[in-house]
């Protein structure tokens, strides 16, 4: 298809984020279809696809054997494993997932497959689990858009199993393709072993605490060596366990605090990820709609792949701490700069950071629609006050060089 990128994909050499064989720049907005593999016929899992391709998400964070782990059997009645054991796969399981892969490949969009989770309990050890996940890379390693990912604990005792797995993928894959995990349950990161070399960027889950996103994600931002990091779970959409409404205010604050903290995101609706009847409605829900929105904002400046996190922008460094953020970040060689006020708010902007000529031209976004809002343009290098639109919730300011 022309201009789809060119999997596998892979980091970028500054590991600030990702890009395809060509080195095009790629962009990760991910959509959580765990159930993908498992609880869908092939026609479902094709409308999902297409849908979600559609809507502007690149990657589909998928679970190979379900969400609760590997003793239940797929949509057409297959275990994955015959008498429960890693080491003995069920083959007619998995021909459900080669059409799942097949049709993937077929529409550009990349799976991140999680082979592990830590609910594989006593099922799985650090003595199969090489042979296991060897089997899976070999099986799956020719698909050119898949990345690698499991699902442990954020402890040590989890860690033995960790490099038995990437093991067995290198050795399957001759290592082809990157690999990752991200933690269960939340708040954690996979930074916690943050040197190892097989995992080449970070996972963070933060479930329900979006007052986490932005500190944890600028953490792993700043480790060193640098690896993309991408907030990969939090609170689902219309999700009823919180103890609040999950909206798709709060959807669209989760994501661009991820972004303008240096990350990238994934999202994820409730009854989604539970396969409850009402799925198909869910893949056309306001916030998965206005994620397409977001991507186009960011990818629309240009260089997008060179945003840098800079608090300095707004004055008095913005707003940091918290559930209703005010962050900035800036093109790295000044050709713009971006603000995300998370609600109704008055404040200053330092456009001494936008690189070029005498004037700079800005303009509001609406995070629900992407219609722009113009401000007109000013001087460079002074101090504006500005004040979000009343008719919006939330706003992204943006401003660039003329």
């Amino acid at each position: 298809m022309k201009g789809e990128p060119v999997f596998p994909i892979r980091v970028s050499d500054n590991g600030r984020y990702f890009e395809d064989q060509h080195n095009v720049p790629f962009f990760w907005l991910g959509n959580t279809q765990w159930q993908i593999f498992r609880e869908y016929s092939i026609e479902e899992a094709k409308l999902i696809l297409e849908n979600v391709k559609g809507k502007g998400f690149s990657v589909v964070q998928a679970m190979l054997l379900g969400v609760e782990g590997p003793i239940h059997p797929n949509v057409n009645g297959e275990m994955p494993w015959i008498d429960n054991d890693p080491t003995s796969p069920n083959k007619a399981y998995f021909e459900n997932v080669d059409s799942v892969m097949w049709l993937a490949n077929d529409i550009g969009m990349v799976i991140s497959m999680t082979l592990y989770h830590r609910r594989f309990g006593t099922y799985m050890n650090s003595k199969n689990a090489r042979q296991w996940a060897r089997w899976v890379a070999r099986r799956y390693g020719d698909f050119p858009n898949i990345i690698w990912s499991m699902t442990p604990v954020a402890d040590q005792e989890y860690v033995p199993i960790l490099e038995e797995l990437a093991a067995g993928l290198r050795e399957g894959d001759g290592g082809r393709h990157v690999i990752t995990f991200k933690p269960d349950p939340a708040p954690y990161s996979s930074s916690f072993i943050h040197d190892k070399c097989w995992l080449a960027f970070n996972q963070i889950q933060t479930w329900k605490d979006v007052r986490l996103i932005y500190p944890m994600v600028t953490n792993d931002y700043d480790l060193r060596p640098v690896k993309p990091v991408v907030m990969a779970e939090g609170a689902y959409e219309e999700g009823t366990e919180y103890g609040f409404e999950v909206t798709p205010l709060w959807i669209r604050r989760q994501a661009y605090y991820s972004y303008l903290a240096g990350g990238h995101h994934s999202y994820g609706h409730n009854d989604s990820w539970r396969v409850l009847p009402t799925w198909r409605d869910a893949l056309d829900a306001t916030g998965a709609r206005q994620m397409g929105v977001l991507r186009k904002v960011i990818m629309d400046r240009e260089g997008w792949w060179d945003l840098v996190p800079d608090q300095s922008i707004l004055k008095g460094g913005g707003q940091t701490d918290g559930e209703v953020l005010n962050l900035a970040a800036r093109h790295g060689g000044g050709r713009w700069i971006m603000a995300y006020l998370a609600s109704r708010a008055s404040f200053e902007i330092d456009t001494g950071k936008i690189a070029g000529g005498r004037e700079v031209n800005a303009f509001w976004i609406d995070p629900r629609t992407g219609g722009p809002i113009p401000i007109g343009t000013f001087v460079n290098g002074g101090v504006k006050s500005l004040r979000t639109p009343d008719e919006l919730e939330d706003a992204i300011f943006i401003a660039e060089a003329v």
